[in-house]
């Protein structure tokens, strides 16, 4: 098999939270239909089971006016540390977040894994755009639900 850096998208931003403030925003469906999808996009999620083994389906419907149904499978779930899915319709991918504490908050390291090479390379521009928005809508989502706290002794949560 090719090698994994091969034929994933990598990236990873710092959130101004903790993990179990960034794990909130991963576990609710509510909150995930507001961040989930490239900018522009908005999300009906019909089905969130979130434990592994569980099934996460939802519209994701573009600013384009179509609608793109997903069907995800959850493969790994550690509380405040990792969330994990394997896209199972369309593009086939295996995406992990992990959430590692940080000075300022919390890293999400984000992977997103094809099954090829080949498959990466033919999207990897759409993906890498589309993986960099996921990143900064959840960034909003979590600051929105906990602003940062205030003043020169301000501890984060």
């Amino acid at each position: 098999m090719e090698p994994i850096e091969n034929r994933s998208d990598i990236r990873s931003k710092v959130i101004a939270a903790s993990p179990d403030r960034v794990f909130d925003a991963l576990r609710d469906p509510a909150r995930v239909a507001k961040w989930w999808g490239p900018a522009g996009f908005t999300n009906t999620i019909h089905k969130y089971e979130f434990v592994s083994g569980g099934i996460w389906l939802l519209t994701m419907h573009g600013p384009d006016g179509k609608d793109y149904p997903n069907e995800s499978r959850f493969t790994r779930i550690v509380p405040d540390q990792l969330f994990e899915i394997e896209h199972l319709n369309g593009h086939h991918f295996v995406l992990t977040l992990e959430l590692r504490p940080h000075p300022q908050g919390t890293t999400v390291a984000w992977r997103q894994t094809f099954d090829t090479e080949e498959h990466y390379n033919r999207i990897a521009a759409f993906v890498a755009t589309a993986n960099e928005q996921n990143l900064e809508r959840l960034a909003v989502e979590v600051g929105q639900a906990y602003p940062p706290p205030r003043g020169p002794n301000a501890i984060t949560g």
